[in-house]
C-alpha cells in the first residue's frame, strides 16, 4: 500500500512583478493507493500531477506530510522502497546508442539482479511488450510507440511492487496504448499497487478501480468513476471534473 498523508510542496517563483513569492504545487493530499488496485491521478495541466509523482517516487522531498509503502518512509528508507518502485514519467529519457537488451541488462544490473534471471526475463519482457522483432535494433531508431514500450518494459525487469505511472500512454497509437493498458491490467492482478496519471480521462474509466481529481494543488474528490459521477449527476468523468470546478467543456 502507498499512503499519502497531508503532503504540500512548496516553491518559489516570480510574479508579475518580478518579486519572489512562494506557492504549493500540491496543498495537503491525502489519499491511499491499496495493493490490486489502479488509482488514476486525474486533473489539467498545472495541476500538481507530475510533482506529486515525483515526490512518490523519491526525486522529490514533501514540503511537509508524509509518504509511506507499506509503513515505511520513503525520506527515511530511499534505497530499500525504491528497489521496489518503477517509475515512469513522461520525459523519461533512454540511452538512443544502446539496442533493447543492452539498455535491459544495464537496468537489471542496477538492481544487482543474477545474471541468469535477467537474461530469462529479458526475454519474457521482449516477448511481453511484442520488442522481439527490435531487441537488437538501437533504441534512437525505434519509432515512438515502441520507445515508450521499452521505457515501461525496463520498469519491470525487477518484479516490482508499486508502479508510478506519469502519461503513459501519451502520444502512441492504439496497438502500442493497448499493450500497455493490457500490461497495467495484469499487474494489476497479480496484486501490485499502481498509481497511473493521464489526461486520457475515458482510459482512466476503463482501467482503474479508484480515480483522484486534483485541481490547482487541492485534492477536489476522490473515489471510483461511478460515485464521483452519481455526486455530480453527470455521465462521465471528464463531465463530473468540470461541474466541480464550475468550469466549461
Amino acid at each position: 500500500m502507498i499512503k499519502i498523508e497531508n503532503v504540500s510542496k512548496e516553491f518559489v517563483k516570480n510574479d508579475e512583478n518580478n518579486q519572489r513569492v512562494k506557492f504549493l504545487a500540491d496543498n495537503d493530499i491525502s489519499f491511499e493507493v491499496k495493493d490490486g488496485e489502479v488509482v488514476g491521478l486525474l486533473g489539467p495541466n498545472g495541476a500538481g500531477k507530475t510533482t506529486l509523482l515525483r515526490m512518490l517516487a523519491g526525486v522529490m522531498k514533501p514540503t511537509s506530510g508524509h509518504i509511506t509503502f507499506d509503513g515505511k518512509v520513503i525520506s527515511e528508507e530511499a534505497l530499500d522502497v525504491k528497489k521496489n518502485i518503477a517509475f515512469l514519467s513522461g520525459n523519461t529519457k533512454l540511452y538512443k546508442d544502446f539496442s533493447c537488451v543492452e539498455f535491459f541488462r544495464m537496468c537489471g544490473s542496477y538492481y544487482g539482479m543474477d545474471k541468469k534471471l535477467l537474461e530469462n526475463r529479458i526475454e519474457e519482457t521482449l516477448d511481453r511488450f511484442d520488442l522481439g522483432l527490435f531487441k537488437n535494433q538501437r533504441i534512437g531508431n525505434l519509432s515512438t510507440g515502441q520507445t515508450q514500450r521499452v521505457g515501461i518494459a525496463r520498469c519491470v525487469l525487477h518484479d516490482p511492487q508499486y508502479y508510478i505511472f506519469d502519461e503513459a500512454t501519451s502520444g502512441l497509437d492504439i496497438i502500442s496504448s493497448q499493450i500497455i493498458l493490457n500490461f497495467i491490467k495484469e499487474e494489476r492482478d497479480k496484486g501490485k499497487c499502481i498509481i497511473y496519471s493521464t489526461h486520457y480521462m475515458e482510459e482512466a474509466e476503463n482501467i482503474c478501480n479508484r480515480v483522484v481529481l486534483v485541481n490547482r494543488g487541492h485534492l477536489i474528490a476522490e473515489g471510483t468513476a461511478e460515485e464521483i459521477e452519481r455526486k455530480t449527476n453527470t455521465s462521465n468523468i471528464r463531465d463530473a471534473f468540470f461541474a466541480m470546478i464550475g468550469g466549461k467543456k
